[in-house]
């Protein structure tokens, strides 16, 4: 049935990128690669807008490990990153943030959208598609429709306790795992309750990956933060 899925989201975006005459890469999927195609998307549905979370959500932190040394693959990805989702998303992640703010909580990022690039050096690292997304099909971040994220107290600002830290590639990082810590099984919990709420799907391998369940609907990109930041003000 998963795999039916698939195949069938692949076939919608593969109709969608033909309307909006999206090429095609080296594995056969529609890649936005120019500034003036994304703003032709853009034009004709105002959903595909990239949104600046740093702007749009006040008060949320960030910890952009790619744009460090401080991530699985030892090396600096991003270059002047900015912290983005379609507009969908940002409406939902804004939507979190405001109700776990009336709890004495708020929202940490790890990562947002990934330059489909960004997806292939990883994949030549980690080609595990149970931790890092298969070039040939893509990724939730490349979409710009997927979040990685984490509780924070607003008291202290440290992060609440979770089953492991961000990135960890082993199983104990898995919705079906039982934490030693009783407080991470709740907090786990709790993420996954209030991302559903608003309309994100959890990914079961990974308690920090959120995703629109309509991602299908937005294709892939490969277009830079800096190209992004100056088509447009974000």
């Amino acid at each position: 049935m998963a795999r039916l899925r698939c195949i069938f989201a692949m076939i919608l975006l593969c109709q969608v990128a033909a309307e909006q005459d999206i090429p095609l890469n080296k594995y056969g999927l529609p890649v936005v690669s120019t500034i003036a195609l994304y703003q032709q998307l853009v034009k004709a549905d105002s959903n595909q807008q990239m949104v600046n979370i740093a702007r749009y959500i006040p008060g949320i932190r960030m910890d952009i490990r790619y744009a460090t040394r401080n991530n699985f693959t030892k090396r600096v990805l991003y270059r002047n990153p900015l912290v983005l989702l379609r507009r969908p998303a940002a409406r939902a992640l804004k939507a979190v943030q405001e109700d776990i703010q009336s709890r004495g909580y708020g929202l940490k990022i790890f990562d947002c959208y990934r330059p489909y690039r960004v997806t292939e050096k990883m994949w030549e690292i980690v080609p595990d598609d149970r931790y890092a997304a298969d070039p040939k099909k893509g990724s939730g971040h490349n979409r710009g429709v997927a979040v990685d994220l984490t509780i924070i107290d607003l008291k202290t600002g440290a992060e609440i306790p979770m089953p492991t830290g961000y990135d960890d590639f082993t199983e104990n990082a898995h919705y079906s795992s039982i934490p030693a810590d009783p407080k991470a099984r709740v907090n786990r919990a709790f993420l996954r309750e209030i991302m559903e709420k608003h309309g994100f799907v959890a990914l079961e391998t990974e308690w920090w990956h959120f995703y629109l369940a309509d991602y299908e609907k937005y294709p892939l990109m490969d277009l830079t933060f800096e190209q992004l930041a100056i088509s447009k003000k974000l």
